[in-house]
C-alpha cells in the first residue's frame, strides 16, 4: 500500500471518529489505534479477573448467608466481565493465550487497586462503594467509545457494576449505623481505600502518556483528573450521609469551582504499586499463574471433548 493510500485511509478514519461512528473489527484502522485498544482493553480484562481475588478471599467468611450469596454473585459477575472483554480484545487480532502470557509475565498491567489486601469484612463494603464507584465513573463514558465491540461490552458491564456499588454502599451504611466497633471497622476501611481509589483513576494528566491520544480517538471522553474530581464530588456527600469521614484534612468545598478541593496524592506510592512493589503484587500474579497451570487438565479435557464431538458429527454427515 502506497504512502498516499495510507494517508487517505487515515483521513477517512479520522473523519469517522469525528462523526462518532463506531469502528468495527474488519474496518481499516491505524496500527497505533489497534495497539492502544489492545493495551487498554486487555488491561481492563485483567483487572476484572485479578479483581476477583481480594473479594474471593471473603466469600466463606461473610457474616451471613445473604452476604455470602451476594458476594459470590459479584465475583461471578467480575469473571463474566473479564470474559466479555477478552472476547472483545480478540477481535483486534490478539489471542487470549497471548493476553494471559502478558499478564503472567508482567508485560501487561492491571488496576493498581487490586494490589491492596482485604483485612476485614468492611473492606468488601469499601471496595464496592469506592472501587466500583470509581470504576463506574471511568467506564460509563466507555459505552460511547469509538471501538464498537468495546462499547457494546461496556453497556452490560456498567449495569452490573452499578449493583456492585450499591451493594458496597449498603454494607458500609449498615456498619456505620451499627455498634461503635462496626462503625470503627467502616471508618478504618474508608481510611485505607480512599487514596488508592483516587489513584486507580490513573496518573495526573501531565504524567499520563496515553490520555491525549486516547481522547483524540474518543477512546476516553474525560481526562484522569476530571474523572477523579467527579468521583470526589460524588462520594463525599455519600460519606457525610452515613456519618463517615473522608481521610483528607485538606478536603474543602470550593464555592467558586462548585467542587471539592483535596489534598496531595502520594504518587510515589502509586508508581511503586504499578511497578510491582505493592503489598500484594506478587501474591496476585502467583495466584493467577497457579490457577492457569492447575486448570490445564480442564482445558485439555474440553478440547478433547470438542474434538470427539466434531468427529462424531462428521461421521454422521458421511
Amino acid at each position: 500500500m502506497s504512502e498516499e493510500q495510507i494517508k487517505n485511509l487515515e483521513a477517512q478514519f479520522n473523519a469517522r471518529i469525528e462523526r462518532d461512528e463506531k469502528i468495527e473489527p474488519k474496518d481499516w484502522m491505524p496500527e497505533k489505534y489497534r495497539k492502544t485498544h489492545i493495551r487498554q482493553m486487555s488491561q481492563h480484562a485483567h483487572s476484572e479477573i485479578v479483581g476477583m481475588l481480594p473479594e474471593g478471599n471473603w466469600i466463606t467468611r461473610a457474616p451471613s448467608l445473604r452476604r455470602k450469596v451476594a458476594l459470590l454473585a459479584k465475583v461471578q459477575d467480575e469473571a463474566g466481565h473479564g470474559l466479555y472483554l477478552y472476547s472483545a480484545t480478540e477481535t483486534l487480532g490478539i489471542s487470549r493465550e497471548e493476553m494471559y502470557e502478558q499478564l503472567h509475565t508482567g508485560k501487561a498491567k492491571y488496576s493498581s487497586i487490586f494490589n491492596y489486601p482485604t483485612l476485614t469484612w468492611a473492606d468488601m463494603g469499601a471496595i464496592g462503594w469506592l472501587v466500583d464507584g470509581a470504576a463506574i465513573i471511568n467506564q460509563v463514558p466507555l459505552c460511547n467509545t469509538s471501538y464498537g465491540p468495546y462499547a457494546r461490552a461496556m453497556i452490560r458491564v456498567c449495569k452490573e457494576e452499578s449493583f456492585h456499588q450499591r451493594q458496597g454502599f449498603e454494607i458500609m451504611m449498615k456498619l456505620a449505623k451499627g455498634t461503635p466497633e462496626q462503625k470503627d471497622l467502616a471508618q478504618d476501611a474508608l481510611n485505607r481505600w480512599w487514596w488508592p481509589s483516587l489513584m486507580m483513576l490513573g496518573p495526573k494528566d501531565e504524567e499520563s502518556i496515553h490520555t491525549e491520544q486516547s481522547m483524540k480517538w474518543k477512546l476516553k471522553r474525560k481526562s484522569n483528573d476530571d474523572l477523579r474530581q467527579q468521583f470526589i464530588d460524588q462520594t463525599v456527600p455519600q460519606a457525610d450521609l452515613i456519618g463517615l469521614t473522608i481521610p483528607d484534612p485538606e478536603l474543602k468545598w470550593n464555592k467558586e469551582r462548585g467542587s471539592y478541593d483535596f489534598g496531595p496524592i502520594n504518587w510515589d506510592e502509586f508508581w511503586q504499586v504499578v511497578k510491582g512493589y505493592g503489598p500484594c503484587n506478587k501474591e496476585r500474579i502467583k495466584a493467577r499463574v497457579g490457577a492457569w497451570k492447575e486448570g490445564e487438565w480442564v482445558r485439555d479435557a474440553a478440547m478433547a471433548y470438542a474434538e470427539k464431538q466434531a468427529n462424531k458429527n462428521f461421521n454422521k454427515a458421511v
